[in-house]
């Protein structure tokens, strides 16, 4: 094989197709634009979600929710993640660095989901009453 040998596979290539080219092409005259109008027209087209200057549906449906900036910056772990880990002791950088909260997370908590049966001692981490209790009944301790 050549540089100059290299060609497209068979059907990977077509021809753009050229509107208003003639009566013989089958796109001469409109060029498949219809009849008059604003979309037959250069330039005439309007924004998404335009409706004619009915009122539009984003602007008929009322305002609900909010979603908290400061969502990211919490994260969640569960006892049965703390099993997996296998350390003593637990800070936010460990949990960090085993990837079990995200990196911008500064508030950490964790929740009763799992069994917990090793004692792991919980340093600027929060728990749950009923994780506290979990990670106690372990022999762990929640500073």
């Amino acid at each position: 094989m050549e540089l100059n040998s290299i060609k497209p596979a068979a059907g990977a290539k077509h021809a753009k197709r050229r509107v208003g080219r003639g009566i013989g092409s089958g796109l001469g005259k409109t060029a498949g634009r219809g009849h008059k109008g604003q979309k037959s027209r250069a330039g005439g087209f309007h924004k998404v979600g335009f409706e004619g200057g009915q009122m539009p549906l984003q602007r008929r449906l009322p305002k609900r929710g909010f979603k908290s900036a400061s969502l990211k910056f919490n994260a969640e772990v569960t006892l049965a993640a703390l099993e997996q880990l296998g350390l003593a002791e637990v800070d936010v950088l460990a949990l960090k660095q085993a990837g079990l909260v995200g990196q911008l997370a500064k508030v950490v908590k964790v929740i009763k989901a799992g069994e917990l049966t090793k004692a792991v001692k919980l340093t600027g981490v929060g728990a749950t009453a009923g994780a506290k209790a979990a990670i106690e009944a372990a022999g762990g301790s929640v500073a």
